[in-house]
């Protein structure tokens, strides 16, 4: 059965094939989309790594997050050290970890902060030890892959947070770890000390008063108790300068931005998926119309009408199935070239994600559509009436 239906099926190859190219085309943008999103959401939630609250400047919370969180934009501005401990003397908060930014090493952001930050992602050391003084330097995995530096090796930042500013020539950082990878923000950082980037800062601007307070960027908090998810943001913002950015809630706006543009998409696919249907249906009825000596002929060799209409089905299915095995490798294939794309240019990370359970509404999706295309033509083929036929007029 299986063997006739694929000879029925490509009887005529250019319906077949371009049946198979709208089903394959609207499978791979359904399968673009879940993997895409599931991926987007894993390497979010990866990234956030329990951070509950990000504390910066005055300015937007949704910049303070990606700026904090994920490295994605500019800081709104930095805030006096003495919040740090301000914020950790809060009984509210577990922990707070500073960060300092403002430059960067061949595109790649160059953060100031304790070995705290490391912890937050369970991150651990492939070569060497953490920095022990300022001016020394610990790789991210993708870092020590693009620069190609090991510990040992010595190499001075750009001022700004894009590659191409002001080289700080006259400060060489020297890399004394390279961190294993972790799938995280971690992998694509240059991590030190605080004070590396206050002595940076300090020479590069050539007026620093030695009575002048120190500053950091951001400070990523951990609640203590679910009370404070009510009470810190409010208090903090009630603080002179300071901002509150709750990473949950912000990453949860950005989602529904980005779901915009994949509701657009799921859209297409779904209107290819609607027309592959269709087309197939229209040649799935020309086919019983043309097929309807051979048709006959197998209900004189004994096939029950049952038989005959499944032999109609089973084309549809098999059609479908192939379209489902290029669908999910086309859609599996656009999801790499993103995550390579995303890598180039240094961007948000994809989670790493096996099969995913929204996956398996393809087939399923494919499958139904077959057997939808299929019912009338397979209905028509049950009912053919063989008498009638085999006294027609050839």
């Amino acid at each position: 059965m299986i063997r006739l239906a694929w000879r029925y099926l490509w009887s005529s190859p250019l319906t077949a094939a371009l049946n198979l190219l709208l089903l394959t085309l609207g499978l791979a943008a359904v399968t673009f989309v879940l993997r895409a999103s599931a991926q987007v959401e894993a390497g979010l939630k990866r990234d956030l790594a329990g951070i509950d609250l990000v504390v910066g400047a005055k300015g937007s919370p949704m910049q303070i997050m990606l700026a904090g969180v994920f490295h994605l934009d500019a800081p709104t501005g930095n805030i006096p050290l003495a919040t740090l401990d301000l914020l950790q003397r809060q009984p509210l908060v577990a922990q707070a970890v500073p960060l300092s930014l403002g430059d960067s090493f061949r595109g790649y952001r160059i953060a100031g902060t304790t070995p705290d930050y490391i912890g937050l992602y369970g991150g651990r050391l492939a070569h060497g030890a953490l920095w022990t003084a300022p001016m020394q330097a610990v790789l991210g995995a993708e870092v020590a892959r693009a620069s190609g530096l090991k510990p040992g090796d010595h190499f001075a930042g750009s001022h700004g947070l894009a590659d191409g500013g002001g080289a700080h020539g006259d400060h060489q950082f020297e890399v004394v770890g390279v961190l294993a990878d972790s799938g995280s923000v971690l992998d694509r950082l240059v991590l030190t000390d605080l004070a590396s980037v206050w002595e940076v800062h300090e020479d590069h601007h050539a007026a620093h008063d030695a009575d002048e307070p120190r500053e950091i960027t951001l400070a990523l908090v951990r609640y203590r108790s679910p009370l404070a998810a009510v009470m810190l943001p409010r208090w903090v913002n009630a603080q002179e300068g300071l901002q509150a950015a709750a990473p949950a809630l912000e990453t949860a706006r950005l989602m529904r931005l980005v779901g915009a543009g994949t509701e657009v998409l799921r859209g297409f696919g779904l209107v290819l998926l609607a027309a592959a249907g269709l087309s197939v249906w229209v040649a799935l009825l020309h086919a019983v119309r043309a097929r309807q000596g051979d048709l006959a002929m197998l209900r004189m060799l004994g096939a029950p009408p049952g038989r005959v209409a499944a032999l109609i089905a089973l084309e549809a299915l098999v059609l479908a199935a192939l379209a489902t095995v290029l669908g999910l490798a086309a859609g599996h294939g656009l999801v790499a070239v993103l995550e390579r794309l995303l890598a180039e240019r240094q961007s948000l990370r994809l989670g790493t994600l096996g099969w995913s359970e929204a996956e398996w509404l393809v087939p399923a999706m494919a499958g139904s559509l077959a057997v939808l295309a299929a019912a009338w033509p397979a209905w028509r083929a049950y009912r053919l009436d063989v008498t009638t036929l085999l006294q027609a007029p050839r």
